[in-house]
């Protein structure tokens, strides 16, 4: 039997537990912080739960199969609820928009909110967008990352001009959009990999298109419940998971192979194999020997680190009528990115930024009938003291919240006499509850058409050490992330291969 350690109980680090546990290896995750889930983290806060990371759920076959390839069914654990309405969107003009949850109603609702034509100028740009799927998503998204691979996955001409790895997101989509409302919402896509539209490849476009053909789900009681579904399979398949323990580094044995970890309190555990579910740059600035990390800690200074977010917790009394998730645009989306990203000047919050909320309609979630958990969220620059945002600075945060919420009345949606109690996550506090470095969400961003290559592979220069989650290949994203998880389990193999 291997035993196999793997830093971090993030949604990576236990589908990868999982999978390996079900194929005979003795695997112990490590957790420094007292619960499972990592960016999937809940806060409850009297008598209402917070979702505090991702709000939806993609892709949901993902899931489906990470529990069936253990030996399970995902409907034993959790209960997934399609969307009728995917989200409202109100654009700066005023206009708004129910997008349905189902692909084929779509065309019908955009003719009927922004005006005859919208769905037919969608629906050929979705078009293109499956073409671009189904080139890409076996060598990108379900492959390791190699160039053999990916280059290889769009060699023919015909598939190069589909994903056309020329052209940004922004780009493809005005080829194909007349409606600047239309081009807004395709924008609005590039985010999920923490990005700026106008840097963003067009490969990306494959994005909406995976949301709107497998559609928007949530799951009963809240996402968090996906990460303590994923902990009890875990242990029921004999694995272990250890919370409040902080690894300080990996180490290897003589000929350079990692062996186990050392923790912060000195101790020390051995394993064959380890997996680190942590942030890829913490993984080569902090874990592993520097001659080891030299190139990996190079390609990853070349690429810029993903957005962060800024939240608000809001626990309302009598919350106005509202659909599940709203996006509420900003009146100026280049300023917004501009702003995040640091072009025009130096990182900063944005004055008006779109506003992204989620308010389930679920009594598991709230203390009493007639009251609301809503999370809200807005694109921020990460948490950087030296060179941009001092998150932590002495009223910061309480100042930006209330800006957000004078935004959101400015937009129609006012819900300042509502508040019971609102709690506040910034960059700053999701670095340190993640310890990614100034709380980028996913890691590097996608800016830039090589972006992909630069992204950390699954395998390390270390032998024995394998890299999983968010900012490691495929991807940030919580179907990218099991995903990649999938990746770390067919490189190791079932126990007795070994």
């Amino acid at each position: 039997m291997t035993g196999v350690l793997v830093i971090g109980a993030g949604v990576g680090g236990l589908a990868a537990a999982m999978r390996l546990a079900a194929t005979g290896h003795d695997v112990t995750v490590l957790e420094q912080f007292d619960d499972v889930g990592g960016k999937l983290g809940v806060i409850e806060h009297d008598g209402f739960v917070f979702d505090t990371g991702p709000s939806l759920v993609t892709m949901p076959h993902v899931f489906a199969e990470l529990f069936a390839a253990t030996g399970s069914s995902i409907h034993d654990s959790l209960t997934l609820e399609r969307l009728s309405v995917a989200a409202r969107y109100r654009f700066p003009d005023g206009t708004e928009l129910d997008m349905p949850g189902t692909l084929d109603d779509i065309p019908d609702a955009l003719d009927a909110a922004l005006g005859p034509g919208r769905g037919a100028e969608w629906s050929s740009f979705l078009e293109r967008a499956q073409r671009v799927w189904d080139v890409t998503h076996e060598p990108f998204l379900e492959s390791p990352m190699s160039i053999r691979t990916m280059v290889g996955g769009i060699a023919t001409p015909s598939d190069v001009r589909t994903v056309a790895p020329w052209r940004t997101l922004r780009g493809l989509g005005e080829s194909y959009l007349d409606d600047p409302r239309l081009r807004m919402l395709l924008d609005r896509y590039a985010t999920y990999t923490g990005s700026d539209p106008r840097r963003a490849p067009a490969a990306l476009a494959s994005v909406p298109w995976s949301e709107q053909a497998f559609g928007s789900w949530y799951v009963r009681g809240g996402l968090g419940r996906i990460a303590s579904a994923m902990r009890d399979r875990l242990t029921e398949l004999g694995g272990r998971i250890e919370l409040g323990v902080e690894v300080d580094r990996i180490t290897v044995d003589r000929n350079g192979r990692a062996d186990g970890v050392v923790l912060t309190d000195g101790s020390r555990r051995q394993a064959d194999l380890v997996v680190a579910n942590a942030d890829a740059r913490q993984v080569y600035d902090r874990l592993v020997p520097r001659r080891a990390a030299r190139r990996p800690a190079a390609l990853l200074r070349r690429t810029t680190p993903s957005l962060s977010g800024f939240v608000l917790l809001l626990a309302l009394d009598d919350p106005p009528p509202h659909p599940h998730h709203q996006v509420l645009f900003a009146e100026d989306y280049d300023e917004e990115f501009d702003a995040v990203f640091g072009f025009r000047g130096p990182p900063r919050p944005v004055a008006r930024p779109t506003v992204y909320i989620s308010a389930p309609s679920d009594p598991e979630i709230v203390p009493d009938p007639g009251t609301g958990a809503w999370f809200v969220l807005v694109n921020a620059p990460r948490h950087d003291p030296g060179h941009g945002v001092d998150w932590d600075a002495q009223g910061v945060t309480d100042a930006y919240a209330d800006q957000i919420l004078e935004v959101m009345a400015d937009r129609g949606l006012d819900v300042t006499g509502h508040v019971r109690h609102r709690l506040i996550v910034s960059p700053a506090d999701l670095e340190r509850r993640t310890r990614t470095p100034g709380g980028s969400i996913y890691g590097s961003s996608s800016n830039g058409p090589r972006s992909a290559f630069l992204r950390p592979s699954n395998t390390s220069p270390v032998p024995g050490l394998y890299l999983v989650g968010g900012s490691s290949h495929p991807g940030g994203g919580l179907p990218l992330v099991v995903m990649s998880a999938k990746i770390v389990a067919d490189l190791i193999g079932p126990a007795e291969r070994r």
